[in-house]
């Protein structure tokens, strides 16, 4: 694991901005309004040859009656005992505020490296400006422009000299991300699975905002949970906020290799949950489909099987998918559903040699061939598994183009009864021998 630089400070003094330069990617949301990040978010950042973690906090403000700000202000302590240095910026138009003051006295008890980092300092007025943070009591600052850049080098070449060495290289670790429609529980899922508040949670949808990964490590296997902004359908995304937060949850859907599919048992698979899943199918993700809250709804005998039957006919013709009744509240079968989800990732993953698949699937074809089509006959003389990161077959036969989706169909469900590709799409393709 490598270093951890945490970024604090008061609301809206450009921590998000700094950060996106930091990791060089657009991945926190940055905007003229207060508050926009939420929760810690996480990225990489290298300088001088050397990697270090850093996180974005939410805003730092002390005393307010607002939810979410009492809630960022227990996430940024968190991050501050995360780190290993801190850099608290502050803003040289505003000057010092009382609430800068309370950032640099809680600052002031920690015993980790800080670097006091004057933002928007970006003409020679504002240098002489940021002279009075020397008030704050912690010593030097540097001053520096989040927005083009100017000082960041200095503060950087002060940070890399302070921060542990780093140990071995990491690899690219599988990706599950948690998906689902606003407040259906994914962030209380991941916390109720590290076993601390990672996530801002409350009973407001929306609360988060953007897509943010945790190491996870269990069953043997080790991989990044993808906590995800609730999508909504278009016509009910007003405010541009929200807006990104769609797109960073589609962004995640996109980038993962496993989508656990989170939806509220109360209000039932409905059109936009369908819209997240087919999203993910069409993606070819690996895909586990979780109903939360089951411990609210009244249930009779047959209920679980007339639920999942439910969901099969909505999702036909992929069924091959595993649906599991969670209550994230109770704990009750969580770590089943990251076990399903390890599982549904070696599914994707898996190469089956191309003997083994022609002595199962070439009988089966000799038993029950491709329908004639004007008085054409279609013989299948080979198939294989495509070299692809999710599963592909191609199957070689005289008259390829007379081959329908009907029969493609019947082969993918042969493939799937003789061979484990539960929750993992799959294409066919008809190749001319």
């Amino acid at each position: 694991m490598g270093a951890i630089v945490a970024i604090v400070g008061r609301p809206n003094v450009g921590k998000s901005t700094f950060f996106n330069r930091l990791i060089q990617r657009r991945e926190a949301i940055v905007d003229a309004v207060s508050g926009v990040t939420r929760d810690r978010h996480y990225g990489k950042s290298d300088w001088n040859g050397k990697e270090f973690s850093v996180i974005d906090t939410g805003g730092y403000v002390v005393g307010s009656d607002d939810v979410f700000e009492k809630e960022i202000d227990k996430q940024v302590e968190l991050a501050i005992d995360e780190a290993d240095a801190i850099i608290f910026m502050v803003d040289v138009e505003s000057g010092v505020t009382g609430m800068d003051e309370d950032v640099a006295k809680l600052l002031r008890r920690v015993d980790k490296p800080t670097f006091l980092a004057v933002n928007k300092v970006d003409n020679s007025k504002r240098m002489a400006d940021a002279v009075e943070f020397y008030s704050l009591g912690l010593g030097e600052y540097y001053t520096l422009s989040s927005i083009n850049g100017s000082g960041t080098g200095e503060l950087l070449d002060a940070l890399v000299k302070v921060l542990p060495e780093e140990k071995e290289e990491e690899s690219e670790l599988p990706r599950f991300a948690v998906v689902g429609r606003p407040n259906a529980g994914k962030s209380s899922f991941i916390n109720a699975l590290i076993g601390e508040d990672r996530y801002i949670v409350t009973d407001i949808a929306g609360t988060t905002r953007d897509s943010i990964d945790t190491k996870y490590d269990r069953f043997g296997f080790e991989f990044n949970l993808v906590d995800t902004a609730g999508i909504r359908r278009k016509a009910k995304v007003k405010e541009d906020l929200e807006f990104y937060s769609v797109m960073r949850s589609v962004r995640a859907i996109e980038h993962c290799d496993v989508c656990i599919v989170m939806l509220d048992a109360t209000r039932g698979f409905d059109g936009q949950v369908q819209n997240i899943f087919w999203l993910a199918q069409r993606n070819n993700k690996g895909i586990v489909i979780l109903v939360n809250k089951w411990d609210l709804v009244e249930k009779e005998t047959n209920s679980v099987k007339e639920y999942t039957a439910k969901i099969k006919e909505i999702i036909s013709p992929f069924e091959d998918v595993p649906i599991l009744f969670v209550s994230v509240m109770n704990k009750q079968r969580i770590y089943k559903a990251i076990e399903t989800a390890v599982e549904v990732y070696k599914n994707r993953s898996k190469r089956i040699p191309t003997r083994k698949l022609n002595d199962i699937m070439l009988p089966i074809i000799e038993k029950t061939p491709p329908p004639s089509t004007k008085g054409k006959y279609v013989k299948i003389k080979f198939c294989t598994q495509l070299p692809t990161p999710y599963p592909q077959f191609a199957f070689f036969c005289n008259l390829p183009q007379y081959v329908k989706d009907p029969y493609k169909r019947f082969l993918e469900n042969k493939i799937r009864q003789n061979f484990d590709f539960t929750g993992v799409p799959m294409t066919i393709f008809m190749r001319k021998k």
